[in-house]
């Protein structure tokens, strides 16, 4: 098909469903953690990042398998099966009605729950790993020796697949998460998030099976990173077995290989090894840069989402690939040839040296936007604390002294005070003074506690009501929280949408309903002895919360007032994209050029050792992120998350300056020539073993 085997395009489209089943389900997974699984920010990206580091470990696993034993097409097969059990198990494992025995939104059985999703991920891991090394390479096997330029096009084709699927997995998966679905009770729809990823992996399964009598199948033939460790092993072991000083020095350790190697396989082992030593401060590259996936998506949470449209903050991660789509040609087209016309000698090392530090400012960036979020955040009551608060619904000003002689405030009518703190035990009444009339209102707090005292001046006195906000901590996932407090002198039936909240009598408040619509309007409706009013509601923004006065009521439309008991985000998500830009711009000067160095430094039949070695290095960046994460102690300290996002910029920045060290003192080899130079080597020693053999042969003759 236009010069192509037909049997690629099942595999393009094979790595398509499979790229969007992973990317997919990775995109929502640190918020299933957190929201349904209600696992702390810590415990969440620990386990995030462990399910990451096993997903760049089990690639060696099924590399050796598919050289060694089963062959890439029956790999892709079976790890594939696996795979697609892991998926489904994940999508039963968030089925909320699943131990929802009691129908109240919860799940009964949490730990059931766990074990299903980890028996899912771990399956996941296995399958998306062990595939990963097989999926290109057996597509590289479909071509003929005279075939290279389709099969450079095809490798094209499959990183545009891979693309494809993790930008338009990006944006689906998260917008089916915030849907709300089950069967007893409305949640997050994350049965679904993992669902359709599930059925895409089933696909791509179904497709690869289907082009099977079309594939080229390469029978196993070793697995040549077997072949360099048992090198290296029995050089080691050679070595300490002659460790006597009257054994001769060999002048490179490897060379105690001699013994059972050949010298081109040592040659090539030592190449190979020059470079796994410059990997081996690669891996805090890697630990920042997932963390788009964990920390960064956890921050968005706390921010606006409001682009005109609304924007989940998972979905923020799809900036990195639209900017990667943008970057690459940017950066090859137009800024290396400007590098290279100002006459610098930009070596790749120094490309990867650029790049660690652009990644290490976009963390200081983040750190940046997350000293703004953390002002954002209200302060709660600590031990043996109480906060208060003042409402005013009356119509005259008041002065209200906090008793015994502790802190005196004027309120204006239909307006409140921001929360004040006290000591719980010091704390014994308030003294309220409202157009000449006095009223002392006994209190009885309890520690760590916020209150509301809302009051009003009537005829003869002055009413109030001490009301308990049972609010500890600020809304998650951008949700509001609603409540209405009723301010005419009769009962008021009171409704917001599809919610209601109940008849309120005077001066009475309902309890808070969570609002999951943030960019939705609501029609108010209060039924009244004599007539119903109604009117639409602000838009409340994100991660807000409100005590909402009912005043009013002329020509059927309510007149509300609107206090502000937690402040929605203010800082907007949009503020996320310069640390998106530096970090990508990182990827790009860093991930690229770091392939391209790699495989222009290693022997041809030794490509896939350094492969094996670069995933590796992103398993052990994912390892550091989660020691960092199970070490820390942050839990709800919040303003020290920014803290943390330094320690990472600081850890690279000093990681950068020791990679660019150890890469001044690197020398570079081109494989080519030392490959070419053993292979005249040997048809030298092949051409004198031919005319040894002559000369014997000639001998035998005359004799």
């Amino acid at each position: 098909c236009f010069g192509f085997p037909l049997s690629i395009f099942f595999i393009v489209i094979n790595e398509f469903c499979e790229r969007f089943s992973y990317y997919g389900m990775k995109a929502v997974l640190i918020l299933y953690f957190k929201y349904f699984l209600h696992w702390e920010d810590n415990l969440a990206t620990a386990i995030y990042h462990t399910f990451v580091a096993l997903c760049y470990l089990t690639p060696i696993l099924g590399a050796i398998i598919a050289d060694s034993w089963l062959g890439k097409f029956k790999t892709i097969v079976y790890l594939s099966i696996v795979y697609t059990i892991g998926q489904a198990v994940l999508s039963v494992g968030s089925v909320n009605d699943l131990t929802d025995h009691n129908r109240d939104g919860s799940p009964d059985n949490v730990a059931l729950h766990i074990a299903l999703s980890m028996i899912g991920l771990i399956l996941i891991a296995l399958g998306t790993g062990g595939i990963k090394p097989c999926v290109s390479a057996f597509g590289g096997d479909q071509f003929e020796e005279d075939q290279e330029t389709q099969r450079r096009t095809f490798f094209s084709l499959f990183y545009l697949s891979i693309n494809a699927g993790s930008l338009l997995s990006t944006i689906v998966t998260p917008n089916l998460r915030a849907t709300e679905c089950g069967i007893h009770t409305k949640q997050r729809c994350y049965p679904l998030a993992f669902g359709v990823p599930a059925v895409l992996m089933a696909v791509a399964l179904v497709v690869f099976v289907i082009g099977s009598k079309m594939y080229k199948k390469v029978k196993p033939q070793g697995n040549v990173m077997l072949q360099v460790s048992k090198c290296v092993g029995f050089a080691i072991k050679n070595r300490f077995q002659h460790r006597s000083k009257e054994f001769p020095k060999r002048e490179h350790w490897l060379d105690w290989a001699s013994e059972k190697y050949d010298k081109q396989l040592i040659a090539q082992t030592k190449m190979v090894l020059k470079v796994l030593f410059l990997y081996i401060p690669l891996p805090m590259f890697w630990a920042l840069f997932d963390q788009q996936g964990s920390r960064w998506t956890l921050q968005a949470t706390a921010m606006d989402g409001d682009f005109g449209i609304l924007v989940q903050p998972d979905q923020m991660q799809i900036v990195n690939p639209i900017l990667i789509v943008i970057m690459v040609p940017v950066v090859d087209y137009l800024v290396y040839p400007l590098i290279k016309k100002c006459k610098i000698n930009f070596t790749p090392l120094k490309k990867m040296t650029v790049g660690m530090f652009l990644a290490s400012m976009a963390f200081v960036a983040a750190a940046l936007v997350q000293v703004q979020i953390d002002k954002t955040y209200p302060v709660f009551p600590a031990a043996g604390q109480t906060q208060i608060r003042l409402i005013n619904l009356g119509a005259a000003p008041a002065t209200v002294q906090f008793q015994p002689q502790l802190q005196s405030v004027d309120v204006a009518p239909q307006e409140a005070t921001g929360y004040m703190t006290f000591e719980t035990s010091k704390l014994q009444s308030v003294h309220i003074t409202s157009a000449f009339l006095n009223r002392t209102e006994p209190l009885r707090l309890l520690e760590g506690q916020r209150y509301t005292l809302a009051f009003k001046w009537a005829v003869l006195d002055i009413n109030s009501n001490l009301i308990w906000d049972n609010v500890t901590s600020k809304p998650e996932e951008g949700k509001n929280l609603i409540r209405f407090i009723n301010n005419y002198p009769f009962a008021v039936n009171v409704t917001m949408g599809d919610m209601a909240f109940g008849v309120l009598r005077p001066l009475s408040v309902s309890n808070y309903s969570v609002v999951a619509k943030q960019d939705w309007s609501f029609l108010i409706r209060a039924s009244m002895p004599l007539a119903t009013c109604t009117v639409l509601s602000k838009n409340f923004g994100f991660g807000s919360a409100y005590t909402i006065s009912i005043d009013d009521c002329t020509n059927y439309k309510l007149n509300l007032t609107y206090f502000e008991d937690i402040a929605p985000n203010t800082v907007h998500m949009a503020w996320q994209i310069p640390q998106y830009f530096l970090l990508t711009c990182g990827e790009v000067v860093f991930s690229v050029t770091g392939l391209e160095f790699s495989y222009s430094q290693a022997p041809s039949n030794m490509k896939s050792v350094l492969q094996a070695g670069w995933l590796l290095t992103v398993a052990v960046g994912n390892i550091i992120v989660l020691i960092v994460a199970g070490a820390s102690k942050l839990d709800k300290q919040v303003s020290m998350q920014a803290a943390e996002y330094v320690l990472f910029a600081a850890l690279l920045l000093v990681v950068c300056v020791i990679f660019a060290i150890m890469a001044s003192f690197y020398t570079y080899v081109d494989p080519n020539e030392i490959e070419a130079q053993f292979s005249e080597e040997k048809k030298e020693e092949d051409k004198k073993d031919q005319d040894d053999n002559e000369k014997e042969a000639e001998a035998d003759s005359r004799m």
